[in-house]
């Protein structure tokens, strides 16, 4: 999924839950084009830009296709990141320029590691009739956000709790532990669908901060109401955590990681360390699908060793790419 929302109007975070939580509000973003899907997005917010190295969390549908369109994000750039795709109903199919080629469905993750820089395309599958789900990225620390890119699909055994059943995407909660490496301090991504009037602890790596985006249902947190779609932070402290449903079930999303303690700059589809290495990777990739022409760089590859095209090869015969807006017209400044 692209980030079509160049100049975000972020929403700052103002409803306290107690002891240093808050709920950070939604904001409606269309991922463009006639018939736009629109997603629901908290994160990053002005406030708050990372929740460990966790930086964007889209959540979308449940969508009738014949009405929105469904998913179709053409080819696009990433760099210094990773992006994990899970569904609650749907599937969407993923292409990327290192040769992966793959589906997800409910009950899935797909994990694609941008690395020094890869280019990919998201499109619902042709039997989606209702598409519902979320996408999230982290940045890549400094120690690895120069690895060459890669994938990983994983499907997770669900784990029967008191009254509520876990999967885990990403991480170790509850004693389940999932095999994907994410190259990037320890994060955790899990699904948690509560029954009616299920109190559910938990218990969390205090070391973290966490997030809980409630996707369906009435969910209480250590006793205050979440509102739906709405994602509740929890800093560092937290060993454990109550979660409470109300009449109907919950499905609510658990991120979580150490802090990233590093700051990013984070434009359009990029993540870097500085205006400069920011604009060079729209540059290149404005060169590389022929919206501003350039020669190669000297040597063949490009300035940080990343090997040139940088965001390329891609198979022939697909949609258009996606050329990069316009940067501001000021600096982009690091935040985190």
């Amino acid at each position: 999924m692209t980030n079509l929302e160049a100049r975000p109007q972020e929403i700052v975070c103002t409803e306290a839950l107690g002891a240093g939580a808050a709920l950070l509000a939604p904001r409606d973003v269309p991922l463009g084009g006639p018939r736009a899907m629109t997603v629901r997005r908290t994160l990053p917010q002005r406030e708050r830009s990372l929740i460990g190295a966790w930086c964007f969390v889209d959540h979308y549908g449940p969508d009738p296709v014949a009405d929105s369109g469904g998913m179709r994000v053409a080819r696009h750039p990433h760099t210094g990141l990773a992006t994990v795709s899970l569904l609650f109903t749907g599937g969407i199919s993923h292409l990327d320029s290192a040769g992966h080629a793959a589906e997800v469905r409910p009950g899935e993750v797909n994990l694609m590691i941008a690395g020094r820089g890869i280019s990919h395309q998201e499109f619902s599958t042709p039997d989606t009739d209702l598409l519902h789900g979320v996408q999230l990225w982290y940045a890549l620390p400094e120690a690895t956000r120069h690895l060459p890119p890669g994938f990983e699909h994983h499907t997770p055994e669900p784990v029967t709790l008191d009254g509520a059943v876990l999967r885990v995407f990403i991480g170790a909660l509850a004693g389940s532990v999932s095999p994907v490496v994410t190259h990037t301090p320890p994060l955790l991504a899990a699904q948690l669908d509560l029954r009616p009037g299920a109190r559910l602890v938990l218990d969390l790596d205090p070391a973290c901060e966490h997030g809980i985006l409630l996707d369906a249902g009435r969910l209480s947190l250590e006793g205050a109401p979440v509102p739906g779609d709405h994602l509740a932070y929890l800093p560092p402290g937290y060993g454990s955590v109550v979660l409470e449903a109300g009449e109907e079930p919950v499905r609510a999303l658990l991120i979580g990681g150490e802090p990233l303690g590093e700051q990013i700059v984070m434009w359009w589809n990029f993540i870097g360390r500085t205006h400069e290495e920011v604009a060079s990777y729209r540059a290149a990739w404005q060169a590389e699908i022929g919206a501003e022409p350039a020669g190669p760089p000297p040597g063949g590859s490009c300035d940080d060793g990343a090997p040139h095209p940088r965001f390329g090869p891609y198979p022939d015969g697909q949609p258009a790419p996606l050329p990069a807006p316009a940067l501001p017209g000021v600096q982009l400044r690091p935040r985190g």
